[in-house]
């Protein structure tokens, strides 16, 4: 995504489009609204695959984190998924509810909750493989098109994350 985090040598923001342009951005063109309905198309898309297993996307995307680090905890969790507690607490719970997690509190410091993986949780795996398969073709992306996205969206992502630190600490 050419001009994201770039920066010219005096540390200012390299200067992507004039006040003028970007108010003649109509609403179909705006960058926001792209996003927002291709996350909206992509959670509703999932919806449907996750259907039989009974899970939400958001529950999918914990199990998910699960089978790539089988015990992690609760504020781990919520990191990498930008989950909030009071979203992250009430999921858990139906996930263990579901047999699919395990919550133990950490043995060095009894203030962490651990999640790990049930027998059933780790059985999910498996079957659940389809699921990714069946988005990756719904989304009509090759591997590398898909990889070039996210690579891109992460750049986003960063670049709009110090954008609001940046402004917070002005303000």
């Amino acid at each position: 995504m050419s001009g994201v985090g770039e920066r010219s040598g005096a540390e200012r923001p390299v200067t992507l489009v004039s006040p003028d342009e970007a108010a003649a951005i109509s609403l179909d063109d705006r960058l926001c609204l792209a996003l927002y309905t291709a996350s909206r198309s992509m959670t509703a898309r999932y919806r449907v695959a996750l259907e039989d297993f009974g899970l939400t996307y958001p529950q999918f995307l914990v199990m998910v984190l699960l089978w790539e680090e089988p015990s992690v905890s609760v504020g781990r969790i919520g990191e990498r998924l930008s989950l909030e507690s009071s979203t992250l607490s009430p999921l858990l719970k139906r996930l263990e509810a579901m047999d699919l997690i395990s919550r133990t509190r950490d043995v060095s410091d009894e203030r962490l909750v651990i999640i790990g993986l049930t027998r059933a949780g780790l059985r999910l795996q498996e079957q659940a493989a389809s699921v990714t398969l069946d988005v990756c073709r719904a989304s009509g992306l090759s591997l590398d098109a898909a990889s070039a996205l996210v690579d891109e969206l992460k750049a986003l992502d960063e670049q709009l994350r110090e954008s609001t630190r940046e402004a917070r600490a002005v303000s």
